[in-house]
Order: structure tokens, then C-alpha cells, then sequence
């Protein structure tokens, strides 16, 4: 019985908030130093505890656009519902998550809870703010475009509302999704053929190229009016570098898939091709 009540006691030491004042104003309650073990996309980290608990957590009062499901564009205000606008928001999902990289991986930071908001969401994950170097990382998140203000009664919510009409007022971010570009090429060119189109190219990354590979792309699209069996296809880019989509790969009448030039897991939707270069020519 002794046993039993000091590992119940153990596991919940961690994650007794108090409630006190953030240097922000923030009462988001007492404030634990963890340290960050993994960036699972922009707005959901991994952290360990001193005693070496792990927990995932999903940031307070913010939501990147996602990397591992489908984008909705009615959830960003102005963002073209379509592929044009889907593709840009996929684009952002990928930079908000090098952002949360850059900034949080493998650094030791505080976290605390809302006074308004359960501890937890339905996914059992914890909800929280981070603060990294003193400066709140949801907040940044916001303000530089990377995430569109979830809407819920957090403390806050004004601040982060303002930040976030700050950013689509100067187009930051994502914000410049609702251009329906946001700073990838779009074109019409077709296959009358095969059907097959390229809606949008990406050869632009942000930042260094060999550093952000996933930030370069091209969206192909079955504009067939039956399904289009895309295996053995094969694209290359400007340097000579050849991909062949893998067996099993088709696509549905207006279905479209994105090609990576990163590494990473092939979906339905999503084909990685593990090679430095830009896809610009199919065959």
C-alpha cells in the first residue's frame, strides 16, 4: 500500500500548479521549468519533468496549421478555401514547426496553466504557455503569423487577438495565405494528356534550403474526370536529380498529392523525396 501511494505521489508532484503573477501579467498559475524533448508541429511539444516524467503538451490559446491532416481554410479568417489556400496553410504549418524547433528544442522552459481553461484537452494533452528567455512563446507564435488565435476564454485573449490582427493587417506569416498565394508560385501548367496539372510550385524556402527542405514542394492534381495512377511517374529537378512515385500511389478525380523535397513519412497526401533540389519538371 506504501508502495502504491508514493508512485501516485510521484506522478502527480509535477503538475501541482499554484497560482501566481507572470512578469507578463499572464495568471496562468504557478510556473515549472520542464525541458522541451520534442516538437511535434508548431503548437504541440513533448517535454520532460526534473524527475524525468515525459508529457506532451498542446500550446494555450494557439493553432499552427497543420502538417500531419488535412488543413481547413475557414478556420483563418480570409484564407481562400481551396487548394491554392490549403497548400499555403500546409506551407506555414511546416514553418511554424522549424520556428518551434529553432526556439524550443532541447531548451530548458517554464510552463504554466490558464485559470480559465481545464488543465487538459480531450486528448489528455496538457494545455499550457510557454516561456522561453522570458518572452511567451504562444504570444510570438501569434504575432509573427505562425498561428491563428484559437478562440476560448483564456486570460489573455485580448492580447493575443490584437497580435493576431497586427499580422493580417501587414500580411505576416500566414496571413499572406489569403492573397491565395503566400508566397509560392501557382501555374496552370497541364498535361492534356495525362490530366495531370501543377497548381503550385514552392522553390523558395525561408531560410537556409539545405536546412529547410520540406519548405520546398510541388502540389500535382488528377484534373481527369477518373482516377489518374500516378506509379512510376517520375520528376525532376533543375539539377538532374530524378524522384519516382512509389507503387500504390493514385490520385481520385481532383484529388491532389504534395511532393517534399525532405525526408519524412509518405501519406495519401504527401510524398517525401529525400533529396536536395527543386521539383520543377514531371515526365
Amino acid at each position: 500500500m506504501l508502495v502504491v501511494l508514493a508512485v501516485v505521489l510521484a506522478g502527480c508532484s509535477c503538475s501541482q500548479f499554484g497560482t501566481t503573477q507572470t512578469a507578463e501579467g499572464e495568471t496562468n498559475g504557478e510556473e515549472l521549468t520542464v525541458t522541451v524533448t520534442r516538437i511535434v508541429d508548431g503548437d504541440t511539444v513533448e517535454f520532460e519533468y526534473r524527475n524525468g516524467t515525459q508529457e506532451t503538451v498542446r500550446l494555450l490559446g494557439v493553432d499552427t496549421p497543420e502538417v500531419h491532416t488535412a488543413n481547413d481554410p475557414e478556420e483563418f479568417e480570409g484564407v481562400p478555401n481551396d487548394d491554392s489556400g490549403a497548400g499555403c496553410l500546409r506551407n506555414w504549418g511546416h514553418k511554424a514547426s522549424e520556428f518551434a524547433r529553432s526556439v524550443l528544442a532541447d531548451e530548458r522552459v517554464t510552463i504554466s496553466l490558464d485559470p480559465n481553461e481545464s488543465p487538459r484537452d480531450r486528448y489528455d494533452r496538457l494545455l499550457v504557455y510557454i516561456r522561453d528567455d522570458g518572452k511567451s512563446f504562444n504570444h510570438q507564435l501569434v504575432k509573427q503569423g505562425y498561428a491563428r488565435v484559437y478562440d476560448s476564454d483564456f486570460v489573455r485573449n485580448e492580447r493575443f487577438y490584437s497580435a493576431e490582427s497586427a499580422a493580417q493587417r501587414g500580411k505576416i506569416g500566414l496571413w499572406k495565405c489569403r492573397d491565395g498565394s503566400g508566397g509560392s508560385r501557382t501555374t496552370k501548367n497541364s498535361d492534356g494528356a495525362t490530366g495531370l496539372s501543377v497548381p503550385q510550385i514552392h522553390a523558395d524556402t525561408a531560410g537556409n534550403d539545405h536546412e529547410n527542405l520540406n519548405d520546398e514542394y510541388v502540389v500535382l492534381k488528377n484534373g481527369r474526370t477518373d482516377t489518374l495512377a500516378l506509379s512510376g511517374w517520375t520528376i525532376s529537378d533543375d539539377s538532374g536529380h530524378t524522384y519516382r512515385v512509389p507503387s500504390g500511389v493514385s490520385l481520385a478525380v481532383g484529388e491532389t498529392v504534395t511532393l517534399y523535397t525532405g525526408s519524412g513519412s509518405d501519406s495519401a497526401s504527401e510524398l517525401y523525396w529525400g533529396q536536395v533540389g527543386r521539383c520543377e519538371q514531371r515526365r
